[in-house]
């Protein structure tokens, strides 16, 4: 009566007896009997814990892994290298057992960790101050949005076409309940249309929001776009990915409002599609309207370093109804393999992993194109993602690539209805040059 707990009849009798009631059924009184199951749930016999461990294991092998193929694909998520010191350290007990600092005197341990990591997104984005506690990098791009229409005057964002599509669906979906309209500023040869951008900014926009490196791997000069931006008196916006910090003009450097995005790429798994982690970074004029929460550091009695919450801007705090977000749930975890992961790079070393994903990108690009079976569809500057066009369907190359061994590209056509048979490949850090011409082999084998 009562699932996976303990309880014996006579347990059961005397809570009922204390409840006044005669049956289990009776708390469900309130329940419409219409709506209710009235039979037991369509599950199997009970099994041990030995027998339960096989069946998920069975469940858990029916998927396929990384590990068991070799990735090309990217589009928001990406097979990054992680350092094995990662793991070793976010397993340590000091880090498994406070779950969110709300007491900041017995957590100081957890306030550091979130205060190196402020400090270093602060450091790669070239912002001024940095939060925690974002979700991921899409819902952290909707934080900015939802910051922008508190703060600004007007009912229109901007965000353009080269934007991740599930981030600007995210964003929609922010904005239509809080009745602020969104208009899409859209691409031309893979970049975002700076004179669409010029011809619909108003007086009425709160904010722009850009990508860096775009959803298609390019490389775009946000110069002029932020120029007209502030000249509207509206936030620019930046989702940037932390890796390519490591070479590119940073939002910063922009001089961008608000920098966010996500950093599941910091030493964090793919993990079948999450636990991931948003971050947000910003300058000082919009440090006390960020959501989450700012940890900084302080003296104690004694005169030792410290650390404290120093700004909470959320409704259950001081702010209250007043707060930006009620944004709570703690990323601290995930925000501590990031920490890990920069700290174990350093400077040179995420230059490093930025400066082998270009240069393998490239050399995987050129060569696919030499095989004859695909066309280069921008010329503009990327990353370590590229955009290919082909005379075959995208769904029917990843089932053939997937036989020997390769996790294909994304399919363009599926976010993009003008980008029929063009496929989006990543080409990480991880990826060696062994691999990338296995892939070009697999590919001259694969009959058109």
């Amino acid at each position: 009566m009562f699932p996976y707990i303990p309880n014996t009849k006579q347990d059961e009798a005397k809570m009922l007896e204390v409840l006044g009631i005669d049956s289990v059924d009776r708390l469900f009184d309130d329940i419409p009997e219409q709506v209710k199951l009235k039979r037991r749930l369509n599950l199997c016999a009970p099994l041990s814990e030995a027998e339960v461990s096989k069946h998920i294991r069975g469940l858990a092998d029916k998927n396929t892994s990384t590990n068991a193929l070799i990735c090309f694909l990217g589009a928001g998520a990406y097979d990054h290298a992680i350092p094995s010191v990662i793991h070793h350290l976010v397993s340590r007990s000091e880090f498994n057992t406070a779950y969110t600092p709300y007491q900041p005197e017995i957590s100081q341990g957890t306030l550091q960790a979130i205060f190196e990591y402020q400090t270093m997104i602060a450091n790669v984005t070239g912002m001024e101050v940095s939060n925690a506690s974002m979700y991921d990098g899409a819902s952290a791009t909707a934080e900015a949005a939802m910051l922008a229409m508190a703060n600004q005057k007007g009912d229109t964002l901007l965000i353009s076409e080269t934007v991740h599509p599930e981030v600007r669906e995210v964003v929609k979906t922010y904005m239509r309940f809080n009745h602020v309209n969104v208009i899409e500023i859209p691409s031309v040869n893979g970049v975002t249309d700076i004179e669409q951008l010029k011809n619909v900014i108003s007086k009425e926009t709160v904010g722009v929001i850009v990508q860096s490196p775009n959803f298609f791997g390019n490389i775009e000069d946000y110069t002029e776009a932020v120029e007209v931006t502030h000249e509207n008196k509206a936030l620019f916006i930046m989702n940037v990915d932390p890796i390519a910090m490591g070479i590119l003009k940073t939002p910063g450097e922009y001089g961008a409002d608000l920098a966010v995005g996500e950093g599941q790429v910091l030493g964090n798994g793919l993990n079948y599609g999450g636990p991931y982690l948003g971050f947000m970074a910003a300058s000082t004029k919009q440090m006390r309207k960020l959501p989450g929460r700012i940890v900084g550091q302080t003296l104690d009695l004694d005169g030792k370093r410290a650390f404290t919450l120093t700004l909470q801007a959320r409704e259950q705090h001081i702010r209250r109804e007043k707060a930006t977000s009620n944004i709570c749930s703690n990323q601290a975890l995930n925000a501590l393999c990031a920490t890990i992961y920069l700290s174990a790079l350093g400077k040179e070393g995420l230059k490093e992993v930025a400066t082998q994903c270009v240069k393998k990108a490239h050399y995987a690009q050129r060569k696919l194109i030499e095989t004859g079976k695909f066309r280069a569809v921008y010329d503009a500057p990327f990353f370590k993602e590229f955009v290919l066009e082909t005379d075959m369907k995208i769904e029917l190359l990843n089932e053939k690539l997937a036989e020997k061994g390769f996790l294909g590209g994304f399919d363009l056509g599926k976010a993009y209805p003008t980008n029929q048979n063009r496929v989006l490949f990543c080409v990480t850090e991880k990826r060696t040059k062994e691999e990338i011409d296995a892939l070009v082999e697999a590919m001259e084998a694969i009959t058109w």
